[in-house]
């Protein structure tokens, strides 16, 4: 069995420049580290884990909190944090969540039970002391795409964001603009208040009336908003989904009554998860850095983790308008 000495020793190299390249560490010549790569993938070497573990005291595992729906958002952002983790030598496990607060309680006993080396939030808890446990346990914690004070979140903001896409309706002459959002996170808070104000700097009246709201995310809340909205008999030429999910539910349900989209009714959405540049019609929406979410997510939190402490920045990136066929000017 080919151990980490035999690398060193065949890549003219102390066994310690060896291990900070299996571990992901910096401070390493770019030629040594091909070099080391190089070796690896021809012997076959395998880093022995329990025993890394042994002498670093650590676990080389981060707990994934995220939503029970596990929707097509967190499934991409999650590929786009797993890559960089792996890199690292970490693995990770799933702790799934319900909109419910005893499900966060079971949540957070869950995460105690475990020996972890840090936790990445997907998922909003809703439980402040939920929080507040984790600073006592003193585990690293960051958010990836909301934020949470107190702890390194990375994500865009929403509200412009919402305000951005809510105003290109507008520009292509929409008046009558609804919404389908949900009440239950931050996310959805932000962006129902950037689709207000953007209504309000064009001199639109924004009744709560022109807001259905929803439990969760899914493809399956966005076709029951639609409905409700349909139900509700109120004239409107466009509306906006706080996310890509729900505004693809909503398309269904147009379809299946023989409205059409975007010459009856323009359709926004938000996130651009890969489905929407390939839904019929192609969806306009804003998009979220998910890769660069997913490899700085990994990358403070092992920073966090290996003595960063001064990682908790709160990291604001930028987003984009993307324009497809899902929207058209009011005729």
């Amino acid at each position: 069995m080919v151990s980490i000495k035999d690398i060193a020793r065949q890549a003219g190299i102390s066994p310690s420049t060896v291990s900070r390249v299996v571990n992901g560490k910096k401070h390493v010549r770019a030629a040594k580290r091909e070099a080391v790569l190089k070796l690896i993938e021809e012997t076959g070497y395998v880093p022995n884990n329990a025993a890394r573990s042994m002498v670093l005291q650590r676990s080389f595992t981060v707990g994934i909190v995220l939503a029970d729906t596990f929707n097509m958002f967190q499934r991409q952002l999650f590929s786009f944090i797993e890559r960089p983790l792996g890199s690292f030598g970490y693995h990770t496990r799933f702790f799934f969540v319900k909109f419910e607060r005893s499900s966060e309680e079971e949540c957070l006993t869950r995460l105690k039970a475990e020996k972890l080396d840090g936790i990445i939030m997907i998922h909003e808890i809703q439980n402040p002391s939920f929080y507040d446990s984790v600073k006592k346990l003193e585990l690293p914690l960051v958010t990836a795409t909301f934020n949470q004070p107190g702890f390194p979140s990375i994500h865009i903001h929403e509200e412009d964001a919402a305000h951005d896409a809510v105003n290109h309706l507008i520009n292509l002459g929409h008046r009558k603009i609804k919404m389908i959002s949900t009440d239950g996170l931050s996310s959805g808070t932000r962006r129902t208040k950037g689709f207000f104000r953007a209504l309000e700097a064009a001199g639109i009246k924004g009744a709560e009336e022109h807001v259905i709201f929803v439990r969760q995310y899914t493809t399956e809340f966005g076709m029951y908003g639609m409905r409700e909205l349909l139900l509700r008999k109120h004239d409107f030429s466009a509306v906006f989904a706080a996310t890509d999910e729900l505004a693809i539910g909503a398309m269904r349900v147009l379809k299946d009554k023989g409205i059409r989209v975007p010459e009856d009714v323009s359709v926004v959405g938000f996130d651009d998860i890969d489905i929407s540049n390939y839904f019929m019609p192609r969806l306009t929406t804003i998009r979220q850095p998910l890769n660069e979410i997913g490899e700085r997510t990994a990358q403070i939190l092992h920073k966090y983790i290996t003595g960063g402490r001064d990682a908790g920045a709160d990291m604001v990136l930028p987003y984009q308008l993307i324009i497809r066929e899902s929207t058209c000017a009011l005729k």
